[in-house]
């Protein structure tokens, strides 16, 4: 599945754009204590556990947009655009979100 943040794919066209489609994925309140268990990885202010578990959650959110895509009959996603967000009580939970347009490429 091609997938891009641009509006349209170089030197091909979009013959029918099947619609917007969206995935995500919510990290819960355990993977945070268990991040914090980890702390102790960070090195010059970056946690490696941290890029892990959000490298997780991004992967997890596009391969739910291709897989929507697919159910759509579509061969591409434009206009992908990833946005994260801190939820629950307390702010105990992050979601990464990816959005786009399934469409089918000529």
């Amino acid at each position: 599945m091609l997938m891009t943040t641009t509006p349209s794919v170089e030197g091909q066209r979009i013959v029918r754009y099947c619609g917007v489609i969206t995935g995500e994925a919510i990290l819960g309140a355990n993977v945070f204590k268990d991040l914090f268990a980890g702390i102790r990885d960070i090195v010059g202010g970056r946690s490696a556990t941290y890029e892990r578990e959000l490298q997780r959650a991004r992967d997890i959110a596009m391969e739910e947009l291709a897989e929507r895509a697919r159910q759509l009959g579509a061969n591409a996603v434009v206009g992908v655009d990833l946005d994260y967000e801190v939820l629950g009580q307390n702010n105990g939970m992050l979601m990464v979100s990816a959005s786009g347009t399934a469409v089918i490429l000529e």
